[in-house]
């Protein structure tokens, strides 16, 4: 909700970038989670790079910041801890595995369902985490999550 009281759509709105916390302790505790612009989202480091996306998983807003990271045909994922979605952390792509039931020899492969997970940008200056949120031109499953009564970081006022 704007000041005024209208919504915006995400990918209408230019964002500010948000300091979320220290270099130090997300390299330590590998993961934070945050209110960037009243969106939740989690922060993974992990390999020595920093992913942010929005804190519910796109399938059924399940807690991502509790998944576990593996990597999938060479792309680390975020698994939900629900339903064991895999999402990509460097383009919220859902992965999945298919097999070609017509050749009884054939082995799965991994297959991408598109962008499914707002993927939001992470940039470090001076040992200071900052959070940009995503204005991307198109809707993601996960923004049906990230708003309304999904909220998991509850407000301390």
């Amino acid at each position: 909700m704007d000041v005024d009281g209208s919504e915006q759509d995400p990918e209408m709105k230019e964002y500010s970038s948000v300091c979320v916390g220290r270099e130090e302790d997300l390299k330590k505790s590998e993961r934070m989670t945050a209110v960037v612009h009243d969106r939740e989202v989690v922060i993974f480091y992990h390999k020595g790079e920093y992913h942010a996306m929005d804190i519910r998983c796109y399938h059924s807003g399940g807690p991502l910041h509790l998944g576990d990271i593996e990597d999938f045909d060479g792309r680390p994922c975020i698994v939900c801890p629900w339903h064991k979605y895999k999402i990509t952390l460097a383009t919220g792509e859902g992965l999945y595995q298919s097999i070609n039931p017509r050749d009884p020899s054939a082995k799965p492969k991994w297959c991408s369902k598109g962008v499914k997970q707002r993927i939001h940008t992470v940039t470090v200056d001076n040992g200071n985490i900052y959070v940009t949120l995503s204005n991307e031109p198109f809707k993601c499953d996960s923004d049906f999550y990230a708003t309304g009564n999904f909220k998991v970081i509850r407000s301390s006022f």
